[in-house]
């Protein structure tokens, strides 16, 4: 994906998932304040989101569908998504990633069938993402006095001063553990 930067950090039974705001058609910023994190499934659920728009709404409303259906259970609910994303023909074609949290669990989803969980208490997607990502190992791993939520905001800032497709409006959610 490219075109946008979600990160989450686990730190301190917490989790925050940051991303920015900016919306790039080809080589031109359309947008600077979308907000691709979101909480979902009464606020007990928060997600982020890269890829198509249009795509990444009917992934998140499904989740939800899905959260629904099994009570609130993040991993099955995100490894039937998974499934049913990619086996439905219409779903395979959608162009988006997500990244889920209950403040437990943290969940990487795609459309190639993966569900994946950090070893590592972070994940990140996006064009930016591997900027954030490295960013947040480093605050971790230096054992900085820093929240989840500012490890994210300040790693994401980071991918935001080196990647054109990121910018500095952040969106961020936290939940506890």
């Amino acid at each position: 994906m490219h075109g946008t930067t979600i990160l989450a950090v686990r730190k301190d039974g917490k989790v925050a998932i940051c991303g920015d705001g900016q919306v790039t058609q080809g080589d031109t910023i359309v947008k600077g304040n979308s907000k691709k994190v979101r909480k979902i499934y009464d606020g007990k659920i928060a997600i982020g989101f890269a890829g198509s728009t249009a795509d990444a709404f009917t992934l998140y409303e499904l989740l939800e569908e899905k959260l629904k259906t099994y009570n609130g259970d993040l991993t099955r609910s995100a490894v039937e998504l998974a499934k049913l994303w990619r086996m439905d023909k219409q779903l395979r074609n959608l162009e988006a990633s997500m990244i889920a949290t209950n403040g437990k669990e943290l969940l990487l989803i795609n459309g190639v069938g993966d569900v994946l969980e950090p070893e590592d208490d972070v994940l990140a997607i996006g064009s930016g993402g591997n900027f954030a990502r490295s960013a947040a190992r480093a605050y971790l791993d230096s054992k900085a006095d820093m929240s989840a939520e500012e490890i994210a905001r300040r790693s994401l800032k980071i991918a935001g001063d080196i990647c054109i497709y990121t910018n500095h409006n952040v969106i961020c959610e936290v939940l506890n553990g």
